[in-house]
């Protein structure tokens, strides 16, 4: 009824990421896992048949590794017809087979011809249901691939969830069982890290077993994510992004280990999940609802040119398959069909989703392949295999393997449907192994899928561009000159070109070949020829880089005719910069596995020496930077086209007429830094042109931010990918960051702190400081990463070498990170500076954020979330600096014995840390009832004393509850108003100690011209203080204090008000009354007597006023009823 659409989505015009690659060629003795190059022909079992595959037109079908073991093909021989064999293939070159209740696990051998290889054979637990591949699993505590049969443990779970588990495959017959309780049928093993391992039920639960020291099985449920507001319902946590547990009707495919990174993820009906894996814990990261986006961007891919299309998808199913990792992001094998197709048809897609941490990025890739299928026919058995690099995928079932692309990468492979269908045949499982797809055939074993003339790894345009380079070449002999023979540079070059070529095609052995010719290992890095190395890998890379797109017929007059790169035949900017990225990748990936990259030396740049690895490792950063500014072109044309101008003109670029500035800008990637520079100018120019309220100008440095910060976190995960590489070769790079970028960060801060926050509103201030503090933190980061790559691997010392270069490298971090955080310290954004001032451990931001706050307790956790790195040490060092004695020894007992320490360096303090005279200090304190300073001293080192005690805690605690009691009071007298001092001569320092009568007279006397609520709440809180033995009477001092501070407003000026509550409200006298609600003093008992206070001598004068008896009794009436 309904036919797809010819073409997929537009979706898949996406460049792959491509890590470093192991190599295929291996050391020179051979292939580690490659196919033989012979006929399948070659192999036979027992009583199996040959397959031979002649209609294959673009892939060969080649066995695999040496012949399978005995055991294995006795299996094969000896199972009946409807027996089921599952087999499975791992990445590390151990495979094993299920064959009824029979497991045999062995190594696939390296060599052609097996010499004494590891093959075990086990007896799984009894069970009502089919054991499966899916359900048995290996682990070792080191790598797989080299991990001897003694270390090898083995777990095999039925579906019922029977679990059988040998310590060691070594030995066959030790083996424990315990019962899982899944609560429906188990469909997954997995091994995970600390020799644990992950099962998963056909409903989505999930177990992590382990076993504990006696080596008995045990199990827990997977921690599932929960957010704070996991209480108030899926939907509405939904919107913030919080994990919620899968509902109990989920239906899970499978569950994929990520190794290297440490990460499981589960695919599951509606939702992928992913948790970050430790040894003994684990914590899910991600839960994404995956099937609302998926499902309309499958049925917009298949049936979205349908003129009906809306009302038909409603009719649309999608069913998940399989999910495997690529370096593109996670491929999703799904099945899509139609209720109302006739037939039904089941079409097939590869959906590659991109996980960016926090979440799934929004852009998904979808490749609608060529294998249909009808609705009811191999849904389920239908498995996916995606060897590295990614480009290309294979579906499988138990008659075919289809190979066709993933659609993210331009120029896939053609698709080809390879038949394994031969009476007898079948694929009974598969998986990976060195980089290539394998398969189990049941009559020829493990066999490969390889192309049968091999596809470059290059986009095709930059392929054909290559071989049409190298053709031009004249005179120029393609084959291997003798290692007598001196090569012209110009000749180097292009056979350094063709050697890459090879290598781009798979053929390694020529390609290493050619090198060795070129470059021999003997001498390398000395002299003239290590130096003509480093210039011939520097000029073809930067060719590949700063390229023409010759092809574009507007570039036909400004293309040199000298240019020997690799000409460009993508007319789209963007895709361009695509290419050449993928093939700097590719050419670092070949100069890895030729044996180069560690033999680059240094190039002179920019008027000194430079390590040729970082040259190559900032040409990378310099192509994202041009692919994030030429994806922000599209967003903020008019700013980018200023930028672009400006550097254009810097360089004295001339810009011809049938360009752009973006055409001739975008093509040579190696000037990139300079826009950035005049970004910020074309920034400054805007802010001094636009009013300060107008839109624009608040928009300009929002956007320029916002440029900086993709581009930096784009390179920062780039040299993540670079630094992988280069420590697998233990090579070290001392810096990953392209000139400039610090300069822009450092100038764009300064634009941001001093021109424009303070001219902004508060919603804009937050915006500035978020986008701000996230470019400090890839600003600090690379230092960081910069710090880390000088220091030795063993025991983290930088090298002699280099320990003056680390020390100035540190120093400087160390002065840039307080300049650029300070200011921030400065205008009080204290979130953001505890935020950086943690992350980079800037110790000096958090004592003196601690201390503009007052925050002692969270200084005391600073104390001790840095113990191991002497933050309390840091902390004591500070307080001397400062002055601050009293603080330094009022430290928490806790910190007791650090202080002791750092201590013995100070003695003309260190006594003061070990008295225990507390209780003399203490007596002496509460009796000195003369001087107020030396009562405050003794009280002081009263309290020092005791924390220095070995007094116990009750005690400890009631002695200083009597101290702080009594500082509080002294706390009334020492903040008295200065004016009030000097009307009545009295200096802090030699004043005596005054009574609570005392202090209550002076806050509520005339004399105190300037008091405020302040000062009367002040006297209030002084009755506590007065003793009963004192002969005064607290309730009339209580009517006086607030007759008082009635008397300093005038009430009788609100006459003729019509609201007397209102004109009240800045009266003292109610400020009084808010300040008692606020610390919860019920006014019913605490005030005194509404006519009792009009009567009192000190509102005499207002007894022949009515309105102001009218006025108080008001607000008597509304501020007591508002507490009932």
């Amino acid at each position: 009824m309904f036919s797809p659409r010819a073409t997929p989505s537009s979706g898949r015009r996406q460049p792959s990421r491509v890590p470093g690659r192991k190599s295929l060629a291996g050391t020179p003795s051979g292939l580690l896992f490659s196919p033989r190059r012979t006929s399948l022909a070659a192999r036979s079992t027992p009583t199996r048949a040959n397959h031979a595959n002649a209609e294959s037109v673009h892939y060969d079908v080649q066995t695999f590794g040496s012949s399978l073991p005995v055991k294995v093909m006795e299996a094969l021989t000896m199972a009946e017809a409807d027996d089921i064999i599952s087999v499975k293939v791992d990445e590390s070159g151990w495979a094993w087979m299920v064959c009824g209740k029979l497991l045999i696990i062995w190594k696939i051998c390296q060599t052609v011809v097996a010499k004494l290889c590891v093959c075990k054979e086990l007896q799984l637990a009894p069970s009502e249901y089919e054991y499966t591949a899916d359900l048995v699993t290996i682990s070792s505590p080191g790598p797989l691939e080299t991990a001897p049969v003694q270390s090898i443990s083995v777990l095999t779970v039925g579906a019922e969830g029977r679990a059988r588990y040998w310590a060691s495959l070594a030995h066959e017959g030790n083996h424990t069982e315990a019962d899982l309780e899944l609560g429906d049928l188990c469909n997954f093993v997995v091994a995970v890290r600390g020799g644990s391992f992950v099962v998963s039920s056909c409903r989505n639960h999930l177990l992590r077993v382990s076993t504990d020291p006696s080596g008995r099985l045990g199990f827990r449920a997977l921690q599932q994510g929960q957010g704070v507001l996991s209480g108030i319902g899926r939907r509405v946590s939904s919107l913030f992004g919080m994990l919620a547990p899968p509902p109990n009707d989920e239906v899970s495919g499978i569950v994929l280990w990520a190794s290297e990174a440490g990460c499981l993820y589960s695919l599951t009906s509606s939702k992928v999940c992913r948790w970050e894996v430790g040894d003994s814990s684990e914590q899910q990261t991600l839960s994404w609802e995956s099937r609302c986006s998926l499902d309309e961007n499958i049925a917009d891919a298949i049936w979205g040119s349908e003129s009906n299309y809306e009302e038909m998808k409603e009719g649309v199913n999608v069913s998940y398959l399989d999910m495997k990792l690529s370096p593109s992001g996670l491929v999703v094998l799904a099945a899509a069909w139609h209720s109302q197709d006739i037939p039904c048809i089941a079409y097939f897609c590869l959906v590659t989703l991109q996980d960016v941490g926090a979440s799934v990025s929004d852009h998904v890739v979808v490749e609608v392949t060529k294998h249909t299928t009808p609705f009811q026919e191999a849904l389920r058995t239908t498995r996916l295999v995606v060897p590295y690099p990614g480009a290309t995928a294979f579906l499988y079932t138990q008659e075919l393997v289809f190979a066709c692309s993933t659609g993210t990468v331009r120029g896939g492979p053609p698709d080809e449907r390879i038949s394994f269908s031969a009476p007898g045949d079948g694929v009974r499982g598969g998986g990976c192994c060195g980089n290539l797809p394998i398969f189990f055939s049941q009559t020829n074993g493990l066999v490969a899928v390889v192309a049968r003339q091999a596809v470059s790894i290059l986009p095709e345009t930059m392929e054909d561009s290559l071989c049409s380079s190298l053709a031009a070449a004249p005179e120029m002999s393609m084959e291997t000159p003798n290692r007598t023979e001196a090569v012209a540079h110009e000749d180097k070059t292009k056979m350094l070109k063709d050697a890459f070529l090879r290598f781009c095609r798979s053929d390694l052995i020529g390609s290493q070949v050619l090198v060795d010719e070129l470059f021999p290992a003997e001498g390398a890095g000395e002299g003239e020829e290590g130096a003509e190395l480093d210039e011939v890998v520097t000029r073809i890379d930067l060719d590949l880089v700063d390229d023409y797109p010759a092809s574009d017929p507007r570039w036909a007059e400004s293309v040199p005719e000298e240019s020997g790169g690799f000409p460009l035949t993508s007319l789209i900017i963007l895709h361009q910069l695509e290419d050449k990225m993928k093939a700097h990748t590719c050419f670092m990936d070949f100069l890895l596995q030729v044996g180069l990259l560690q033999r680059l030396g240094q190039v002179t740049l920019r008027g000194g020496p430079m390590a040729t690895r970082l040259l190559l490792c900032e040409h990378a950063e310099k192509l994202q930077a041009a692919m994030v500014l030429k994806t922000q072109h599209g967003k903020h044309g008019e700013l980018v086209n200023a930028a672009v101008s400006g550097a254009l003109r810097k360089n004295g670029a001339a810009v011809p007429p049938s360009l752009t500035p973006a055409d001739v800008f975008f093509r040579e990637v190696s000037q990139i830094s300079l826009v950035f520079e005049c970004l910020l100018e074309e920034e400054e120019r805007r802010l001094k042109e636009n009013p300060v309220a107008s839109v624009q100008w608040a928009e300009t440095v929002l956007t320029v931010n916002n440029i900086l910060k993709v581009k930096n976190n784009d390179i920062l995960k780039l040299n993540d990918n670079i630094m992988k590489v280069y420590n697998k070769i233990n090579i070290k790079v001392n810096n990953l960051s392209s000139g400039g970028v610090r300069e822009v960060i450092t100038r764009q801060h300064e634009v941001v702190l001093r021109s424009v926050y303070p001219q902004a509103d508060s919603e804009l201030r937050g915006a500035l400081c978020e986008q701000l503090v996230g470019l400090l933190d890839l600003y600090l980061g690379g230092y960081v990463a910069q710090l880390a790559s000088l220091q030795l691997r063993t025991g983290g010392r930088p090298a002699a070498a280099q320990q003056e270069r680390y020390n100035a490298l540190e120093l400087e971090y160390g002065q840039r990170r307080s300049e650029l955080i300070a200011p921030l310290l400065d205008l009080g954004q204290y979130q953001w500076v505890a935020a950086l001032s943690e992350k980079f451990c800037d110790f000096d931001m958090l004592v003196q954020m601690c201390e503009q706050t007052d925050n002692q307790s969270r200084l005391q956790h600073y104390m001790t979330k840095f113990s191991d790195q002497n933050f309390a040490d840091f902390v004591f060092r500070w307080y001397m600096e400062k002055g601050k004695r009293g603080k330094l020894l009022s430290q928490p007992s806790a910190h007791h014995p650090q202080l002791a320490s750092f201590l013995q360096s100070h003695q003309h303090l260190s006594w003061l840390h070990h008295i225990h005279a507390h209780e003399t200090l203490s007596s002496q304190a509460t009796g000195e009832t003369r001087y107020f300073s030396k009562k405050k001293t003794l009280l002081a080192l009263s309290k020092l004393t005791a924390l220095a005690s070995d007094m116990d805690q009750t005690q400890l605690s009631r002695h200083l509850e009597d101290i702080v009691e009594q500082e509080r009071f002294l706390l009334h007298q020492e903040t008295l108003p200065e004016q009030l001092l000097e009307d009545k001569n009295l200096d802090r320092q030699t004043m005596p100690l005054l009574t609570p009568h005392g202090l209550i007279t002076l806050y509520i006397s005339e004399d105190n011209r300037i008091s405020n609520e302040d000062d009367f709440k002040k006297a209030l809180d002084l009755l506590e203080y007065i003793n009963e033995e004192v002969a005064v009477d607290i309730e009339t001092l209580k009517r006086e204090i607030f007759a008082r501070a009635l008397k300093k407003d005038d009430w009788c000026s609100w006459e003729g008000s019509d609201d007397p509550l209102e004109p009240a409200r800045d009266s003292v006298f109610v400020k009084i009354l808010l300040k008692l609600i606020q610390e919860g003093v019920s006014l019913q008992a605490y005030l005194p007597d509404v006519k009792e206070l009009l009567d009192s001598e000190q509102l005499a004068a207002f007894n022949s006023k009515p309105y102001f008896e009218y006025v108080l009794r008001v607000n008597y009436e509304h501020y007591l009823q508002s507490q009932i």
